[in-house]
């Protein structure tokens, strides 16, 4: 049994003192934690994963509000839980493709767990990191990646480094990053914003450090601005089970598409192949101006796969088999989903039907 230091707090105030005593008396990083729906941190010390010597449990904060700014902006308080959040009216009508992104993750007992602040710290993992009898990067750097000459099937073929091949298990944040969402932290230095696709980090030679967030710092909402995507946005899931399963491949693509199918804009983030969610602003620019069609979309979805690596590899035994088939499967995922998108078709999961269920 690992024995760790238990404190439960009431306020914004409370919550950053104890995290920074925590860290003052443990270390950074994995020593002191935070605890929300407990649904990772609590899974993860139960596999001998993580050993916090502290955990500051945030459950009675008053950080479970969803509104609308007035600058017409939603905030997403970092204590609302995952399911609420799928189900507000705000992010039903406005943010279909967030709400088709949480409902396409886990079980509804999870979502009814977990927590928005707590789904972005989700540890990027693969089942070489729940293995304590192997090495792994993550848990010890300098051990070694077994990954990437092993089982690879789950793994990236983006943004991957010879450290780390694992991939980022959230679909929310998949939504967010395509979103452009912005997530709000607090600490003893004050407030700060890191745009979404900053906060979560690519491996390099430290992929034990998957946020650039400090670890005396605390969420306290996620803030989704205003935007033209609500009819034309689609979020396509590919696993190898129907659900409760980890993307092989995940696509949020939303566009804003003019009345002679013009694309004004477009937005494309992908899971399930890298680190963290994978947004090409480059294969967003090539549709920008572009008829919405399969030629466009297959342009977009080469330049996004442009740089994909293969782990593994053909010289493995058919029981390790590697990842190579993710590249053309991560391609015509993209122009399936923005196909999808266009006709206002917004997941594949079988939710809703969510064909043309929000506003336009």
């Amino acid at each position: 049994m690992n024995p760790f230091r238990y404190d439960r707090v009431d306020t914004v105030p409370e919550a950053i003192a104890a995290i920074g005593a925590a860290v003052a008396d443990t270390g950074p990083h994995d020593t002191a934690r935070f605890l929300a729906g407990g649904t990772n941190v609590l899974d993860l010390m139960k596999e001998n994963v993580m050993r916090p010597a502290a955990l500051v449990d945030l459950g009675r904060l008053p950080l479970a509000v969803i509104e609308e700014q007035a600058d017409g902006s939603l905030h997403l308080g970092a204590m609302a839980r995952n399911a609420d959040t799928a189900e507000h009216p705000l992010v039903r009508e406005r943010y279909p493709l967030l709400r088709a992104a949480i409902l396409a993750g886990a079980s509804p007992q999870i979502r009814n767990m977990a927590t928005n602040g707590g789904n972005l710290l989700q540890r990027t993992r693969c089942y070489y990191f729940y293995d304590a009898g192997v090495p792994c990067n993550k848990r010890k750097p300098g051990s070694g990646c077994p990954a990437a000459t092993g089982l690879a099937r789950q793994h990236a073929i983006l943004g991957a480094s010879e450290h780390c091949i694992a991939t980022h298990p959230s679909d929310m944040c998949v939504a967010l990053a395509a979103l452009e969402a912005t997530v709000h932290v607090e600490s003893v230095r004050g407030t700060r914003e890191i745009p979404f696709g900053e906060f979560h980090r690519l491996p390099g030679d430290r992929p034990d450090v998957d946020t650039t967030l400090e670890p005396d710092e605390l969420i306290t909402h996620i803030s989704l601005p205003a935007g033209p995507f609500a009819r034309h946005s689609c979020y396509l899931k590919l696993r190898e089970r129907a659900s409760y399963a980890f993307a092989l491949v995940s696509v949020a693509a939303a566009l804003d598409l003019d009345d002679d199918g013009t694309i004004r804009a477009a937005r494309l983030a992908l899971g399930g192949v890298a680190h963290k969610p994978w947004r090409d602003r480059e294969a967003e620019a090539l549709l920008t101006g572009q008829r919405a069609g399969s030629e466009a979309y297959a342009r977009a979805a080469a330049a996004v796969l442009r740089e994909a690596r293969a782990w593994g590899g053909p010289a493995l035994p058919e029981s390790l088999p590697g990842n190579a088939f993710k590249i053309p499967l991560a391609e015509r995922a993209i122009v399936r989903a923005l196909e999808m998108a266009a006709a206002g078709v917004h997941t594949n999961t079988g939710q809703d039907a969510m064909r043309g269920e929000t506003t336009a």
